[in-house]
């Protein structure tokens, strides 16, 4: 018969008897980055590459945007196969700690300056600890109050539940599947992303037809097509706040407390029903972003948001459509600082369009297409919750591996 486990109160949370907890400074060593300036900045091929917080996506290290420095006269520590890349600083708070292991492919280069790099024996194991609610409770509490960063004496006194060495070891292969898999369901999508992005640029700009279509696009005024909503809520109407973002349509709710509001008194409000579009009216780069109510129920958006319903086309094409093309619209809005793209200045805008039935057709595909894609996306978001609970129970203990 199994021996139940025995546990122990620490300053992290109950863990095995056997267990220790440890500081990081105990376990290995801190290296800081690089600090060059853009005189500094090559090509590819007449320098060393520099990590920064941009080449640590989804947990792990990407090379879309890379930054070369020449390195002669410039000091730097190279990174080893296994280190711990650290965002120690960073404009965004949101940034601050996120992390990725190293690999074969950057083993030998430069880090920067806001990057801090955390070398130990046991990293196969501590780099799953970098994943966990005690890691972020750690960076939470040491954050700076008046810059976003966490130093280099900090990190050393993170502390984690460190068990025997056989058990870090069999703790850190069972995650590491999770993580594979994880990994693998990412590049399915960043796949399936170029290729509905690629085929939403052929589809809607007519250089690829649907099949049995060959009649000439037309060009036609958004007016023919959009009729505005403007209804404005009474005191009495009780819905529910969206908020519109570049992510989508979402419920106030899901982000603050208090969704539905109660007084409106001096707040303007638009009524958004469920199948009409909005998009906000200001913006500081020009691009204006359109969203569906989807929600199978009426809202309320701010007044930013003007509302309106696709009368002579198909609305889900139109929001394809205009979202692919957001950066023509700037031409119609107005301001300097900030663009305003009023509904009146919308609907002059001009384009080149399909037929009513060919935009349902084209519209279908796109919708099929962008179906399988968030297939992946809730695989993707159902296994880092599996990951998430399994390291909860693996790195407290409560389960067991040896």
């Amino acid at each position: 018969m199994t021996k139940a486990t025995q546990y122990k109160n620490t300053p992290i949370g109950p863990i095995p008897t056997n267990w220790e907890v440890k500081k990081l400074g105990e376990l290995g060593e801190t290296l800081n980055g690089l600090t060059y300036s853009p005189k500094d900045i090559v090509e590819e091929n007449e320098g060393i590459l520099v990590l920064r917080s941009s080449n640590i996506q989804n947990d792990s290290l990407v090379f879309d945007d890379n930054v070369f420095v020449k390195s002669k006269n410039l000091k730097y520590n190279p990174v080893e196969l296994n280190d711990i890349l650290i965002c120690v600083r960073n404009g965004s708070k949101s940034l601050i700690g996120k992390n990725a292991l190293i690999t074969e492919e950057a083993k030998g280069v430069a880090f920067g300056a806001f990057m801090s790099i955390y070398r130990s024996e046991l990293n196969s194991y501590l780099y799953h600890c970098f994943k966990s609610d005690i890691y972020q409770n750690h960076i939470n509490k040491n954050l700076g109050a008046t810059i976003n960063s966490i130093n280099g004496s900090d990190l050393k006194q993170f502390s984690f539940p460190l068990p025997p060495l056989p058990e870090q070891q069999k703790i850190a292969e069972i995650l590491s599947t999770w993580d594979k898999a994880i990994q693998e369901t990412n590049a399915i999508i960043k796949k399936l992303e170029e290729r509905n992005n690629a085929l939403a640029f052929s589809l809607l700009t007519g250089k690829r037809r649907v099949k049995g279509f060959e009649e000439k696009w037309d060009n036609h005024k958004l007016e023919y097509f959009f009729e505005e909503y403007s209804l404005k809520p009474d005191s009495k109407l009780d819905l529910p706040v969206f908020t519109s973002s570049k992510n989508g349509l979402m419920n106030q709710s899901d982000y603050y407390s208090g969704g539905r509001i109660s007084s409106r008194e001096n707040v303007d409000y638009n009524i958004l029903p469920n199948g009409f579009i909005t998009y906000r009216s200001r913006s500081d780069d020009g691009l204006f972003t359109f969203n569906k109510n989807n929600s199978g129920y009426d809202g309320l958006i701010s007044g930013y948001y003007p509302v309106f319903k696709v009368v002579n086309g198909d609305d889900c094409f139109f929001l394809y459509y205009l979202n692919l093309f957001k950066r023509k619209l700037t031409k119609y809005s107005s301001g300097t600082s900030q663009l305003v793209l009023s509904f009146k200045a919308l609907i002059k805008a001009s384009f080149i369009l399909p037929s009513l039935e060919e935009q349902i057709a084209i519209a279908e595909i796109l919708n099929t297409a962008n179906q399988e894609l968030k297939q992946y996306q809730d695989k993707l978001e159902t296994l880092k919750q599996q990951k998430k609970g399994l390291m909860q129970q693996l790195l407290t203990g409560k389960i067991r591996t040896i």
